[in-house]
């Protein structure tokens, strides 16, 4: 099992910056797959970027040149530093982990709990 614990929402004025940070913990050594999700009220939970082990990442459309995801292996932690945000960047982030190298939601094997993040304008 492995257990994501995520940090680092809060509320921010339009165009200000938040780092997100999930700590895995548990069996992170199986881990490959890392990404944060986001899902907005009344909206279905989107992939806003995603890490592999590898270092290979992939962003969302709406957030490429703003987000940067990164992973420190050694602290089994990843990071999503999230710039120029928009009021349309509000949700719920939630932090998620996969064994392999999986591209779609349902593939993710470990979910965290969820931070809130809100962009005022």
């Amino acid at each position: 099992q492995v257990q994501l614990v995520e940090s680092g929402g809060g509320l921010v004025q339009a165009g200000g910056s938040l780092r997100l940070s999930c700590a895995a913990s548990g069996r992170s050594s199986s881990v490959y797959t890392m990404a944060w999700f986001r899902q907005a009220p009344g909206k279905d939970r989107e992939v806003v970027a995603r890490i592999w082990s590898s270092g290979g990442t992939y962003y969302a459309n709406s957030v490429k040149g703003r987000f940067t995801i990164s992973r420190d292996n050694a602290k089994n932690t990843v990071y999503l530093q999230m710039n120029s945000l928009k009021p349309e960047d509000t949700g719920v982030y939630y932090c998620a982990a996969a064994r392999g190298p999986v591209t779609r939601s349902s593939e993710y094997d470990y979910w965290g709990q969820g931070t809130q993040v809100t962009v005022s304008s």
